[in-house]
């Protein structure tokens, strides 16, 4: 068996599989003490950006670039603190929201996670000052 690639990831995981992830994914980052204050403002409006992100990330199509300009998320990003444990919670809530909807068992689902960490280690923009949850 080969490795998954990145430009076919979307027609291996499918827009439904990505909107399920996303409806999934943003109650628990909106319930994560440590990474929902990075969270304010409207979550349809955040959960929309990321359902276009994550479609064009897989491969599909731009649709973040048409609406958005090209994604340059680290760039976009900078104005949050980032720092390590929020990355990790993060992705502990995606990993969780991954596992819900099925995709921990996916084909792809562990080729889709892996670039996933990769992008939360490149988010990091800041070390850690004091304790997230105090």
């Amino acid at each position: 068996m080969t490795e998954p690639r990145l430009q076919t990831l979307y027609s291996q995981i499918g827009a439904e599989m990505i909107e399920e992830l996303v409806q999934t994914f943003y109650p628990k980052v909106y319930a994560n003490p440590v990474i929902s204050p990075l969270f304010e403002g409207d979550m349809e409006e955040i959960m929309e950006k990321q359902r276009l992100f994550l479609t064009q990330f897989l491969g599909g199509p731009p649709l973040y670039s048409q609406v958005h300009g090209p994604p340059a998320m680290r760039r976009r990003h900078l104005p949050f603190e980032i720092t390590p444990i929020r990355a990790e919670n993060w992705l502990k809530c995606m990993k969780e929201a991954f596992d819900e909807v099925g995709l921990s068992d996916h084909p792809a689902g562990e080729f889709f996670f892996q670039r996933l960490t990769q992008v939360a280690a490149i988010m990091v923009n800041s070390e850690e000052t004091e304790d997230p949850q105090s």
